[in-house]
């Protein structure tokens, strides 16, 4: 029987998985503190039609942060597990209700034995600790600062642009956003132009001296008949 023979190193695959356990290069062009910063940073980038392709966003100073959440009792442990198992429960009985003809008896069913399941896994569950854990927590990796790498052929650019953006990028992101707005709901009206108006000519009109008749005429003319 023939054994498979392994891919070469060279193979994309590879190399994908050798490049993401190399360190990170780059010059670095920001520092934040924390990730919504440099996120906002990079997307300020994209915008300027920059290629972010050559940007790099690295963690540093890794931490393991646990959050406690609340204190556990036998009372909430067995609660979660009640309603953790009654949807589990539900699930389970409306996949069953799709194949057979008794909907409600296989759901009832379900719910039943999902109850049962989820608060006895839990009680379980609680009863191995011996009360050395009596509390609640979530985790998470966090990290002390986000620096923004990149190449150096375009890193003086990078970091021109995200000086612009100031210390804080993504509050400058949401200010930018609603400034439009604003500006065009408090923009001033444009001045009304004056409409232009009829030109009357205030010259006053010259008034002639009626024609007076001579006092001396007198009053009845004499006719000259035709026959004479």
């Amino acid at each position: 029987m023939s054994q498979p023979t392994p891919a070469p190193s060279g193979t994309p695959a590879n190399r994908r998985n050798v490049a993401g356990l190399q360190r990170p290069s780059g010059w670095p062009v920001g520092s934040f503190q924390n990730y919504a910063d440099a996120q906002a940073a990079v997307d300020g980038l994209s915008d300027h039609q920059f290629p972010v392709e050559n940007i790099t966003i690295v963690g540093v100073d890794l931490m393991q942060v646990e959050r406690v959440t609340g204190r556990l009792t036998w009372g909430r442990v067995l609660a979660g597990g009640a309603l953790s198992g009654l949807w589990f429960g539900l699930f389970v009985g409306l996949l069953f209700a799709l194949f057979t003809p008794d909907v409600w008896p296989s759901l009832l069913s379900a719910l039943v034995i999902g109850l049962i399941f989820g608060v006895g896994f839990a009680a379980i569950g609680y009863a191995f600790t011996q009360g050395r854990r009596d509390f609640s927590s979530a985790t998470t990796i966090v990290a002390g600062r986000y620096d923004v790498l990149c190449e150096p052929a375009n890193a003086p650019q990078a970091r021109d642009l995200i000086a612009q953006m100031g210390p804080h990028p993504s509050q400058n992101q949401g200010n930018q956003r609603v400034q439009p707005q604003q500006s065009a709901a408090q923009q001033p009206a444009a001045p009304q132009q004056p409409q232009p108006t009829e030109q009357t000519d205030a010259r006053p009109e010259p008034q002639y001296p009626a024609a007076q008749q001579p006092q001396d005429a007198p009053h009845d003319v004499p006719r000259h008949d035709a026959q004479s």
